[in-house]
């Protein structure tokens, strides 16, 4: 399967994965308690991270690599985009992230459930990004 294909299948991985967490895996931890809620996010959060940075790096690789081996510039808007959720979760969203982190989910924490709210709407731009990501491999696969 060459690269830009594969590209494109990570980068649909990452999108179907990001768009579950915020229909489905968000408005059901927001239904728990402020105490479970909590507790729900954090282990959630850390294997979740884990698991879509890896996929966002090996989606970049693929989309760089099929540029380089193309010249088609769709394969570089793909690979931007898709390593793009990197940064805004490094500089918009980790504060909130360390902020809930830090919280013990044993100890009452009402500035739990905003943040996490706050949490969903900053996630929604990890979707924006794969999508884009993901049309624009897309695009490039079909005319190229």
């Amino acid at each position: 399967m060459p690269a830009g294909l594969l590209a494109l299948t990570t980068a649909a991985i990452f999108t179907g994965a990001a768009i579950y967490v915020s229909v489905a895996e968000q408005p059901a931890r927001l239904g728990l308690d402020d105490n479970a809620l909590l507790r729900e996010w954090q282990p959630a959060y850390k294997r979740g991270a884990a698991m879509q940075a890896s996929i966002a790096i090996v989606s970049c690789a693929l989309g760089l690599f099929a540029w380089w081996r193309t010249d088609m510039a769709g394969y570089l808007v793909g690979a931007v985009a898709i390593i793009l959720p990197w940064p805004w979760t490094l500089l918009v969203m980790m504060p909130t992230n360390r902020l809930l982190e830090a919280m013990d989910v044993h100890a009452p924490n009402p500035q739990a459930r905003p943040l996490i709210i706050r949490w969903g709407r900053m996630h929604l731009v990890r979707i924006a990004l794969g999508a884009l990501a993901t049309i624009a491999f897309l695009w490039t696969s079909q005319i190229g």
